[in-house]
């Protein structure tokens, strides 16, 4: 539009200067047509009117070029605002054209997680990566042989493969995740430094430093964080869900007999299992690990009654949202929620995870993080 009245304007400007040039003494030229103002442009009377008539002959000329030079100046003006505007258009076009493909390549971050169907730390990265939208790729890994994992001198899950760097610990592995999206931190894995130890048992363990911390500056932090405490009341919960949640699972799932062999069955279904390897883990297994979860109540000073433990740890977790706030993280699940909802996650079909809905206050919780994390309400 702007560009076609651009076009109009010069074009009577020059009309106006070629009907100038090309018109008769006497007469004048508007840019409607060549009229003559007085009949023939012959003067009658005296002298004297001649000289009237060839002056205002001359000041109609004057005005018809500077009527000419208007539209000219006016066409011009109109056309450089037209190419300004265009160029501008242009350049803005391919800004964010370049924005958005910048955007692309920062998200397409390839992902692979190798883990175990039924592993809660396992389920606590797919809670993570699910929330926020993130594609993955898994790699469901052997149990018995764990061949999938036998190029890495780490072989316990999950293991994340972020663009060909290798990620260990489900909350490391969470922790440098979320500060990536947050501020695109080169070089993350340098402020997870890895700690080895001897652990009361004899045998190596691996530690990794500050895994439960967000590498933020202030400003990052003021907005991800807005109320005072918000940031060690996460990383208190998250913690509490490796340390003591965690160990609570098994010996809930292998509880009883029956218990271990439903938990066998639903593991050899979900897991990566041959034929006589399933059957080998349904049975031997389910009772391996009733044996087992009779030690890790021992160890960590569990009720006979282990549902007990499993009912006080989640309505504690409850009690520390509060009534005025949907999750830990207020109107959105923070870290601590989705750590809680993956592990919580594991023991879905099982006998323990419908005790658990049935006699605590977990329910209306568990089922809005869970929305959260199918809708991917964490995606920006």
């Amino acid at each position: 539009m702007a560009a076609a009245c651009a076009r109009t304007l010069g074009k009577v400007g020059w009309g106006v200067f070629e009907s100038q040039a090309a018109r008769r003494p006497g007469t004048f030229s508007n840019p409607v047509g060549n009229l003559s103002a007085y009949g023939s442009g012959r003067a009658y009377g005296t002298g004297g009117a001649a000289v009237r008539t060839k002056v205002v002959s001359s000041m109609r000329e004057r005005r018809g070029r500077l009527l000419g030079c208007a539209f000219l100046l006016g066409g011009g003006l109109g056309l450089y605002q037209t190419v300004k505007f265009s160029v501008q258009q242009h350049l803005a076009e391919e800004e964010t054209k370049v924005r958005s493909l910048f955007q692309v390549s920062e998200g397409e971050l390839k992902l692979t997680l190798y883990q175990y169907k039924t592993c809660p730390f396992c389920s606590k990265v797919r809670a993570f990566l699910d929330y926020n939208g993130l594609p993955y790729e898994i790699v469901e890994v052997n149990p018995v042989l764990r061949q999938e994992v036998k190029w890495s001198a780490y072989r316990k899950v999950p293991i994340l493969m972020v663009d060909g760097d290798q990620l260990n610990d489900s909350s490391v592995i969470i922790s440098c995740l979320k500060t990536y999206l947050i501020n695109n931190m080169p070089e993350i894995l340098r402020c997870y430094p890895e700690l080895k130890s001897v652990n009361d048992r004899g045998k190596e363990a691996t530690e990794y430093s500050n895994k439960y911390w967000l590498m933020l500056n202030e400003e990052d932090t003021l907005e991800m964080y807005s109320d005072k405490g918000m940031q060690k009341e996460e990383m208190k919960w998250r913690q509490w869900a490796d340390d003591w949640l965690v160990h609570l699972i098994s010996p809930n799932v292998y509880r009883t007999t029956g218990e271990a062999l439903a938990s066998f069955d639903y593991i050899v279904r979900e897991g990566k299992f041959g034929t006589f390897e399933g059957f080998f883990a349904k049975y031997v297994g389910a009772v391996a690990m009733f044996l087992i979860s009779k030690r890790l109540k021992s160890r960590h000073n569990l009720q006979d009654d282990v549902r007990q433990d499993l009912y006080k740890a989640v309505n504690d977790w409850v009690a520390a949202i509060g009534k005025k706030r949907k999750f830990m993280g207020g109107d959105q699940p923070n870290l601590a929620d989705l750590a809680v909802f993956g592990v919580l996650r594991v023991m879905e079909g099982l006998q323990a995870f419908d005790d658990m809905m049935e006699n605590t206050k977990i329910k209306h919780w568990y089922r809005r993080v869970e929305k959260a994390s199918l809708n991917h309400e964490g995606r920006k």
